[in-house]
């Protein structure tokens, strides 16, 4: 639904703590990021932008910040 037409308007957008698959350090990410996020220990890749939302590499996982 769009942000504007529901019952509470929120944004799409969120904040994400974003596991490395290889070193398993947490990394914050914004989830509409334009700009490739790499791992701050092992330089490994965690996400890679889109025309909207970031798409995170295969095997990273996720938890939604706030809330």
């Amino acid at each position: 639904m769009h942000k504007l037409k529901r019952f509470f308007q929120s944004t799409n957008s969120f904040f994400m703590d974003v596991k490395c698959q290889g070193c398993f350090n947490l990394t914050m990410v914004f989830s509409h990021s334009q700009t490739v996020v790499v791992c701050a220990n092992c330089q490994t890749v965690l996400c890679q932008p889109t025309g909207g939302r970031a798409r995170l590499t295969k095997g990273c996982s996720f938890r939604r910040k706030g809330d």
